[in-house]
């Protein structure tokens, strides 16, 4: 059975999955790990949700304030031992009606090219690709995606 909580940055077991997140990402994504990790620090996070199977981490995910009325959902992974289980369509579901309890409208991502597992994941939770923002315009490895919540 899957638990997921609300939390923030300063979670441990948050901390822990980021550290894997950023170790699959560094293999995936080669030379341009260094451009894309910094837009993914995670200290001062408001809204963080972890998933859990009985006493284990296995997943978590973030959103924060991009502009008004929209949040960016950050830093989604799950431990690839626990993928294919709908943990991650559980963790962004989650994201999106919190961003919806706060009054946002609309959710924002960007994920890699090389992420085939995030762009199906996206795709599937109804996301539509937009043309890329804010740091992301003009990089090539980059795709971008948005989600009208209510």
């Amino acid at each position: 059975m899957i638990q997921i909580i609300r939390t923030d940055s300063a979670n441990e077991d948050f901390i822990q999955l980021v550290k894997f997140l950023d170790t699959d990402l560094a293999e995936k994504d080669g030379d341009e790990h260094a451009f894309y990790a910094q837009f993914n620090k995670v200290d001062a996070i408001k809204h963080v949700v972890v998933a859990y199977a009985g006493e284990v981490a296995v997943g978590c995910g973030a959103i924060k304030h991009f502009e008004p009325g929209t949040m960016e959902v950050k830093r989604m992974f799950v431990d690839p031992v626990y993928r294919g289980k709908g943990i991650a369509s559980r963790i962004l579901s989650e994201l999106e009606g919190w961003a919806s309890e706060l009054s946002y409208t609309r959710c924002i991502l960007e994920t890699g090219t090389r992420q085939q597992e995030a762009i199906r994941l996206y795709s599937k939770s109804n996301y539509i690709q937009i043309p890329n923002y804010g740091q992301y315009a003009g990089v090539q490895n980059s795709l971008c995606f948005e989600k009208l919540v209510k």
